[in-house]
């Protein structure tokens, strides 16, 4: 079955100046993105959906292919995920070059390694899914979370007033790092959340949204403190 790696990075990023290609850790974000879908080894095409020539040719030097450019309509701030994997997707077809499962990488997801990505993929193939979403569950019980009415705070869920947090059912947020997808049933909805979802469980210090300057530091913090935990691992196994 053809797999193909989709890095979506347009070159327009309004809250971060360059954001796809800002140095993280000495190197490009984007480069991280990269690395992690070729080591993982699972994927026929790793490729950068870009609409800039500088992020074009930093994506080569990393590894991944450009066989074309984004076009205007999927590079504007209202593009979604969706219209760039079709044409993505749409665009290889038309070069002869059709694929099976699909992973939308995002150029801003350092805590993807190509481990990750290989574990992800077998969770695909071994449980017949049609999508695999990395997910995080909520730091605090999202039952009894609180809210502003009128000027006075009340609980959004009354009912789970008295209730302990370990008696709640654990609830999950995307991590939004990748996706797998089957292609064909995804053409068939262009939704990601469609038929047998199955999650992928990150560990909560392994997620971070990056949507400001502050953000960035403490992405920086917790991706340094990712790779001591995997020194340590590593020495532990020998």
């Amino acid at each position: 079955m053809p797999k193909i790696a989709i890095i979506t990075a347009r070159g327009g990023s309004k809250r971060i100046p360059r954001k796809n290609i800002k140095e993280f850790c000495g190197k490009p974000i984007l480069a991280y993105s990269i690395t992690a879908a070729l080591e993982s080894g699972v994927f026929d095409e790793v490729m950068v959906s870009t609409d800039d020539e500088e992020i074009k040719e930093i994506a080569l030097r990393y590894g991944a292919s450009v066989p074309f450019l984004r076009s205007e309509k999927t590079s504007n701030d209202f593009a979604t995920t969706s219209d760039v994997l079709l044409e993505v997707l749409d665009n290889y077809a038309k070069l002869g070059k059709n694929f099976d499962i699909g992973c939308c990488i995002y150029p801003t997801a350092p805590f993807v390694t190509g481990e990750k990505l290989k574990k992800a993929m077998e969770l695909m193939e071994d449980n017949d899914a049609d999508t695999i979403i990395p997910v995080v569950p909520f730091s605090y019980p999202p039952q009894r979370s609180l809210v502003i009415r009128d000027e006075r705070l009340v609980f959004q869920e009354p009912k789970y007033l008295n209730s302990r947090s370990q008696d709640l059912e654990k609830e999950y947020h995307d991590c939004g790092q990748f996706y797998i997808f089957n292609i064909e049933a995804y053409k068939k909805t262009g939704n990601l959340m469609m038929g047998n979802i199955k999650p992928f469980i990150v560990d909560e210090m392994e997620v971070q949204d990056i949507d400001n300057l502050t953000d960035w530091k403490i992405a920086e913090l917790k991706y340094k403190v990712m790779l001591e935990k995997g020194a340590d691992t590593d020495e532990q196994r020998n």
